[in-house]
């Protein structure tokens, strides 16, 4: 990809870029569960593993700064979300001299879809793989979302590998096990794959409190709902699926204290996202995804955090607020 591309700024640049367009109502080729015909901002590397058994690749942006710094930042994505959407982020930390490492977790975005159920110790075991490809010994963390719970488990398993924690809307800060019964893998495939486009379009902007343009958004319509016209979308339906019950599984609210790393917690004042929420009996629902609440009595209990809380900003903190975001980030990085 060429050097103008790069240099693109504004909502253009936020996203990836579908590679095949069509006009409303003209019919165009799917993209491969792979997210082929997606176009992603940087070149995208694949690295060879063994997941359960099963040889997998993890796809992969690595971005170098233009004048380094000496310092390597790791970007984490979100479930619903290519990584691909780290791209304004990326080039922030490309102008203050970082390195960046930006993968799409198996399961996920370029990555290959298992067969297998997911689990946060196999992703955080899978991105220290990555490190080590790279020769990478320490590196700092930026994660969004699911990607947040990812890194807790790396920070606690793995905690010489990293230098500071910033968790950016981070879901996994209440254990959804408390308000949400167990629902079967086949009962959440059958209601995701009767999910419309324009369905799907109101959930994130309900789950999420989108502060986002229609056209800033559609991005992430395209990357799940072209892949529908895929001969393998089932498979991708349920590697999918099986990231939420991860999700619910296995949470890691009940390590974020023993974290010893600097941590920064940077949330979203409007941000309720609670998966699995509609689920709950309806006398729970309103106790779930204080989130803004949680993550700052978490910081509390903490050796080293800070929870900040960004006004009139939901779930895409980074995307709806980027100037706040960025300098929060920066601060922080820099300490």
């Amino acid at each position: 990809m060429n050097r103008t591309f790069l240099c693109l700024t504004g909502a253009a640049a936020l996203f990836a870029v579908p590679l095949i367009s069509a006009h409303a109502g003209e019919a165009r080729e799917p993209y491969g569960i792979g997210l082929e015909g997606f176009a992603y901002p940087y070149p995208v590397n694949m690295l060879p593993l063994v997941n359960d058994g099963e040889q997998v690749r993890m796809a992969y942006m690595d971005v170098a700064a233009t004048q380094p710094n000496g310092r390597i930042v790791v970007l984490l994505h979100g479930r619903n979300f290519p990584s691909s959407y780290w791209a304004p982020v990326i080039k922030t930390l490309n102008d203050a001299g970082y390195r960046v490492l930006v993968p799409d977790q198996i399961g996920f975005g370029k990555s290959s879809k298992p067969s297998a159920d997911l689990h946060f110790d196999t992703l955080a075991r899978n991105t220290i793989a990555l490190l080590d490809h790279l020769q990478v010994v320490r590196a700092d963390i930026v994660a969004h979302s699911m990607g947040g719970m990812i890194a807790v488990r790396i920070a606690r398993a793995y905690p010489d590998r990293i230098q500071h924690l910033l968790l950016a809307a981070p879901i996994g800060l209440e254990d959804y096990r408390l308000y949400v019964p167990p629902t079967p893998t086949e009962k959440i495939i059958e209601h995701e794959d009767k999910l419309t486009a324009e369905g799907y379009r109101k959930q994130l902007e309900t789950n999420y409190s989108l502060k986002l343009p229609p056209d800033q958004v559609t991005p992430f319509i395209d990357a799940r709902f072209n892949i529908k016209g895929s001969s393998e979308y089932p498979r991708w339906l349920r590697a999918f699926v099986n990231s939420a019950q991860m999700i619910y599984r296995e949470p890691v609210v009940h390590e974020i204290p023993l974290i010893t790393q600097p941590t920064l917690f940077i949330m979203g004042a409007d941000d309720h996202n609670a998966p699995g929420r509609p689920n709950a009996p309806e006398a729970l629902r309103p106790k779930m995804g204080q989130n803004a609440e949680l993550a700052k009595a978490l910081a509390a209990k903490m050796t080293s955090a800070t929870a900040e809380v960004i006004p009139d900003a939901g779930h895409l903190v980074f995307l709806e607020k980027p100037q706040v975001f960025n300098e929060l980030m920066l601060g922080f990085l820099a300490k």
